[in-house]
């Protein structure tokens, strides 16, 4: 906190700005009360000035608000200089003729208002590049002189959210009179060891509960679907806390030998035809040694790859160089490219089932039978359905498979891509399906591992043996 102020109040070129950021339960409440009482009795005090605070909800501006007026009432002296107005939310100072109140974002609060100093608490809350209650207040200092804004807050979860676009601003350097001091915990580094815990978290060894901290952790370990909000909140890293199907832990963990030799194994896959200019996703898998090993192929058209690696920001083309993705000529992936990939596919391998989403699929059929496949094999070809009753068992096998360690991808760049990019959508009853929609990139090839894994993984209980061989009737 004192290097918070140092970078504040001694900054040379002078402060119109500091942006101040780390984990959850690192005091920033107070210290955001401590700023607005520095200026209304402090040191830092100019006559007849208004200072506010805003939060985005109600409840967060009374949070400020009473941390300001308990350190008020913890002082007789203070309490002799300052008068509460514990409803209105505000603090008046007679005798310098200064005024704070807590603001909550009710944006018609902050019009015709002249703001001296500004308290942005928790700004990461909001969702996008723009606040009205932000640009209300920011747009009322020009009447003053050497106006001053403090944002301290939690790191937003996303690049296009307005405090990620100040914070990186601020990092570039483009305006001296903007000081940032960003904990933030290294993205590569351990998740859930003290050091990366720390580096979010100054007060971790000071007044934090460290064992609170760390249960934490240990929660968003063994629980996928709370590492991301974990990273955001905990280690105050830009991480969406949204629903994701994998953690990048998890995912990391299974990225295991895939060279097994498969020669007499059954192969099971799951094909994701994305429209003819979109990634198309292939995923072959077998049983090696009970783990399911990862052999995925996927297409993207030659014509524009290097345009589609600028405007997805992804390296399409540096993926296709190092062999990872298969450029189709053209401008399209034609079907009858990938029905003869198909075919070298079930000549080497021992298909057995191969999943498909059925969308394209009456397209794909005529080119199969033009590249040789027989009867027999067009029979292995299983429609199979995007939408929650059939996904919700397929994401619920393949999650299995991921948390007992059970796959191995390898650590192919697009697959993983994939599985980062991949969102659950939830009905009613619970049941999930991955959410193109939702996602913030190409999820297909998770679309096409589910799949396999699901239909593998059926075959495989279909042909176990009959649980009354085991044990016999049980008589009711």
């Amino acid at each position: 906190m004192r290097e918070d102020f140092i970078k504040i109040y001694d900054n040379p070129h002078g402060t119109r700005r500091a942006i101040l950021s780390r984990g959850r339960k690192n005091a920033k409440t107070v210290e955001a009360a401590l700023i607005a009482l520095l200026h209304l009795i402090g040191p830092e005090a100019s006559a007849n000035s208004e200072i506010y605070s805003a939060a985005q909800s109600r409840d967060q501006a009374a949070i400020l608000f009473k941390r300001a007026s308990q350190i008020i009432r913890m002082s007789p002296d203070l309490m002799s200089v300052v008068t509460i107005r514990d409803t209105a939310k505000e603090l008046l100072c007679p005798e310098l003729g200064t005024f704070y109140k807590a603001l909550s974002a009710e944006a018609s609060t902050a019009f015709g208002l002249s703001p001296k100093v500004i308290v942005h608490d928790e700004l990461g809350q909001v969702r996008g590049p723009r606040s009205v209650l932000y640009e209300a207040l920011e747009t009322a200092v020009a009447a003053q002189e050497n106006p001053l804004s403090v944002v301290i807050s939690t790191q937003a979860p996303t690049d296009a959210d307005l405090l990620s676009v100040l914070i990186d601003d601020a990092l570039a350097g483009h305006d001296p009179r903007v000081v940032v001091s960003l904990h933030t915990a290294d993205m590569e580094a351990d998740p859930f060891s003290d050091d990366t815990i720390r580096q979010a978290n100054p007060a971790l060894d000071l007044f934090m509960n460290a064992d609170e901290v760390r249960a934490m952790a240990q929660d968003a370990k063994r629980m996928p679907s709370r590492e991301a909000e974990y990273r955001n909140l905990i280690l105050n890293q830009r991480v969406e806390a949204r629903s994701p199907f994998v953690s990048r832990s998890s995912w990391a963990d299974c990225a295991g030998d895939v060279s097994g030799d498969w020669d007499g194994l059954p192969v099971y896959a799951g094909l994701d035809l994305s429209s003819t200019k979109d990634l198309t996703a292939l995923i072959l898998i077998a049983n090696v040694n009970g783990v399911w090993q990862t052999r995925p192929t996927f297409w993207l058209p030659a014509d524009g790859l290097a345009d589609k690696a600028r405007v997805d920001r992804v390296p399409y083309d540096v993926w296709h160089r190092e062999g990872f993705l298969e450029a189709s000529p053209g401008p399209t992936i034609e079907y009858e490219y990938v029905a003869a990939r198909l075919r070298d596919v079930f000549d080497e391998y021992d298909v057995r089932l191969i999943a498909f989403d059925r969308w394209g699929f009456k397209h794909l059929k005529p080119w199969l039978e033009r590249a040789g496949f027989t009867e027999d094999e067009l029979t292995r070809f299983m429609e199979f359905g995007q939408g929650f009753a059939s996904m919700s068992p397929a994401l619920r096998d393949l999650e299995s498979a991921i948390l007992q360690k059970k796959l191995a991808h390898g650590g192919h760049p697009v697959l993983t891509m994939c599985a980062a990019n991949a969102v659950v959508q939830s009905d009613p009853s619970g049941n999930r399906k991955l959410a193109k929609d939702k996602s913030t990139g190409r999820i297909d090839g998770m679309v096409a591992l589910a799949m396999a894994v699901s239909v593998a993984a059926t075959e495989e209980r279909d042909a176990g043996p009959s649980v009354y061989s085991e044990r016999g009737a049980l008589v009711i």
